[in-house]
């Protein structure tokens, strides 16, 4: 840094957490003068040694004099003395905050010195960051690497002084976050307080035993992980349970009660219920997980930026796979086993972050659920009645379906909810399916001018049936329509303007459900009942289809994917890649779980032409188009799409997107309201490069991200693709398979 931040810097206190803030300070040069006060002379000496200061004072006075930033690095109960001391030496520039795990007494410490009128420069702070050992050595320049420091700045707190701690902090490679005083103190006593008393109570617990060595002797690593919070500083533990005393007592009284809870449980030997506990414990630990990788599920309207590299040369792409479980049958399995009497047992299920979005949504309103484990879940059904409120908002990532298909169930239940998504979904529209819910007495409401998440609903309306024309053809609206019929009073119709994929009336009719389906007209009767049966979850049309067109565009390919679902609703790839000329044949036809599936095998043995893609299979194919425009791309000729406007109203606008990206690698295209005309570079006989390679923004759709992929089959340059983090949402083992064929993607963060 040219211009150091501070021109001199006082630590009061130069411990584990001062002195490496310390060592951050002279790393980057963001101070002119460093120096502290501490009551151990050795310390001083020992920092000046390390290079930490230039000078040590034993009085903290004489140590702030001439300071623009007053660091407390001590106990937090000496806050209010060490203030009184420095007050008259510091000036109304003068930042002064701390890094004490306690906020509350802190603030009541300087408002014992000033009053309520306290200094503009006093920004109260936490760095979550910390370990075993302490003292000035036991500092480490990058300890606070990509951990949290939380800032609680007051309403007197002006906001150049919260700028600039801001701008410390990140220099330190630390995230910062800004909150009040007393929701800290609440976070910290169940994150951080509470379990390090846990970890004191159990050791002592133990320690108390007579055989006491035998079981610390023969202690596993998990218990080993647990209590080395207990090696904590007792002198600094102590001091913060009286601290924050009221917030950690408020965090035992939560824990005393779910102990029981669980204790209740093992004591009646209720399988199923502690089942669902764990389960739920344990999706919810590994949400957890998600959030600190910084994974999509997790981001809550944040969106990494994965990028996906393609280098050129010639390529095979040959071999037999099973492309992950069907999405749509995924998210639906859950949904209707949930509201299902019994239990119900799920094959093939997508691990992808779309679909468990939707199972966690379902633990969060109390249904048990065990599993995902390679695929299998079983769903222990609690009726039409049975769905409690949930603790918070349900988060649906960055599923669409989710969203829709909830909002017609959650507007027939007794409770209010709210339904959230990440950056992506926060962006796509509501009110298609809002519009006719609230026609049926649903009350719900969405964001903006736009009708966008959030979806919030109030529950106990009392839902009647109606006939609805669908504007657009849309099976998520349909579908969520149809599920609000399930509770409603009356007949449900939805009447299509042509048909749409039939995944809800199929699995309806598995679980007992009489759905009537005349043409384009589907209806149903409110207040039956589900029950609980087994579904097996056939692979996945959408995701087969980036490999059939990466088959179908590489000369001497040899693809076959297995066990692919044909729903006569969903087969428009198949159909308009045969009209291209795709060597395509669909075998081994069979039933699953009340839904066709077949192999489907294709080869690269003749270049494909251009078509004028029929209308009528557009729906059928809505979401394989961006795939389909590659290989377009691909075909000789002109190939032209029409009435597939939906597209523009997808996690993208699909058709602009994928526009944009084929005019960087050279491909001729003028998109339109409702299609887009593609100008093939592809010659009879011919398999060399079409695409000249190129850096490609997916906008964080992960069917544009896996569409561009397949152009590296036939690109004469590096294809980088940007955003491809939600490919999880649907395909999480997209790169594993398309390298395995022969297509090696390097993916990079």
């Amino acid at each position: 840094m040219s211009v150091p931040l501070f021109e001199k810097v006082a630590f009061i206190g130069l411990g584990l957490i001062g002195s490496s803030l310390a060592r951050v300070i002279v790393a980057e040069g963001l101070a002119k003068e460093i120096v502290a006060s501490t009551r151990s002379q050795k310390t001083l000496e020992d920092a000046k040694t390390l290079g930490l200061i230039q000078q040590g004072y034993s009085d903290p006075a004489e140590a702030v004099k001439g300071a623009d930033l007053v660091v407390l690095a001590l106990p937090v109960r000496a806050t209010q003395k060490v203030l009184e001391i420095i007050k008259p030496y510091l000036s109304e520039q003068t930042i002064i905050t701390d890094v004490g795990s306690t906020k509350g007494n802190v603030v009541d410490a300087a408002k014992a010195v000033y009053g309520e009128q306290l200094p503009a420069g006093f920004v109260p702070g936490h760095p979550i960051a910390g370990a075993e050992h302490t003292g000035v050595h036991a500092g480490k320049v990058d300890l606070f690497v990509n951990h949290k420091v939380i800032l609680t700045p007051l309403p007197s707190s002006a906001d150049w002084a919260v700028e600039k701690l801001i701008r410390l902090w990140q220099a330190a490679k630390a995230e910062v976050i800004c909150m009040d005083v007393e929701k800290h103190d609440e976070v910290l006593a169940h994150t951080s307080h509470l379990p390090h008393l846990m970890a004191f109570n159990l050791v002592e617990q133990l320690a108390n035993r007579e055989d006491n060595l035998d079981i610390f002797r023969y202690a596993a690593g998990g218990f080993r992980d647990f209590s080395r919070i207990a090696a904590s500083d007792p002198h600094m533990w102590h001091d913060i349970f009286f601290a924050n005393k009221k917030a950690i007592l408020n965090a035992v009284d939560g824990f005393e009660k779910q102990l029981a809870v669980l204790r209740k449980l093992i004591e009646d030997e209720n399988s199923q219920a502690l089942m669902g506990l764990l389960g739920h414990a344990q999706a919810a630990r590994q949400h957890f997980n998600h959030m600190l990788a910084k994974k999509p599920l997790m981001e809550k309207n944040k969106v990494t930026t994965q990028q996906f590299k393609i280098l050129p040369g010639v390529k095979k792409f040959q071999g037999k796979f099973t492309v992950p479980g069907d999405k749509s049958v995924s998210h639906r399995s859950i949904m209707f086993g949930a509201i299902a009497e019994g239990t119900t047992h799920v094959t093939g299920f997508l691990e992808g972050e779309d679909a468990l979005a939707t199972l966690q949504a379902f633990r969060d309103m109390g249904v048990s659920i065990e599993g995902p484990k390679n695929g299998e879940v079983t769903i222990h059904g609690v009726g039409m009645h049975g769905l409690k409120a949930p603790a918070s908002a349900l988060y649906m990532g960055n599923s669409g379906t989710s969203m829709r298909l909830l909002s017609g169930m959650l507007s027939a239940q007794q409770f209010d909810s709210v339904m959230t998504g990440d950056a992506s979904l926060s962006k796509r529209p509501m009110e298609r399916i809002a519009k006719p819910l609230r026609e049926m007495g649903a009350q719900i409401q969405t964001t903006g001018e736009r009708g966008t998440p959030p979806v919030s609903i109030s529950g106990s309306q009392k839902l009647k049936g109606i006939h609805y024309d669908l504007p657009m053809a849309s099976a998520q609206v349909k579908s969520g329509i149809l599920l609000a019929g399930l509770w409603a009073d009356g007949e449900t119709v939805v009447t299509e303007p042509e048909p749409t994929r039939d995944h809800s009336e199929r699995m309806l009719r598995a679980f007992g459900y009489e759905v009537k389906t005349e043409g384009n007209r589907i209806s149903l009767q409110g207040g039956g009942k589900l029950v609980g049966t087994n579904i097996q979850v056939p692979s996945d049309i959408s995701s087969a289809a980036f490999f059939m067109v990466g088959a179908a565009i590489t000369e001497g390919s040899d693809v076959t994917l297995e066990a692919v679902g044909i729903n006569p609703t969903r087969t428009g790839v198949i159909e308009i890649l045969k009209q291209m000329g795709a060597d395509l044949m669909v075998e081994n036809e069979r039933i699953a779980g009340g839904e066709p599936i077949a192999d489907i095998r294709i080869r690269g043995s003749r270049t494909l032409k251009g078509i004028h893609m029929p209308e009528d299979q557009v729906p059928l194919a809505i979401d394989e188009f961006p795939a389909l425009f590659i290989a377009a791309a691909c075909a000789e000729g002109q190939t032209i799409l029409t009435g597939a406007a939906e597209l523009r109203v997808k996690e993208s606008d699909r058709i602009q997107v994928m526009a944009d990206g084929l005019k960087i690698m050279g491909i001729e295209c003028t998109p339109t309201d409702d299609g887009i005309i593609i100008e093939g570079k592809g010659k009879s006989g011919e398999w060399g490069a079409i695409f000249t390679g190129g850096q490609i923004e997916s906008h964080h759709d992960h069917r544009i991200a896996m569409s561009f992929s397949m152009a590296g089959l036939r690109t004469s340059g590096e294809i980088n693709i940007l955003g491809t983090e939600t490919v999880a949402t649907s395909f999480p083992t997209f790169t594993e398979l398309t390298t395995q064929a022969g297509l090696e993607i390097a993916v990079s963060e």
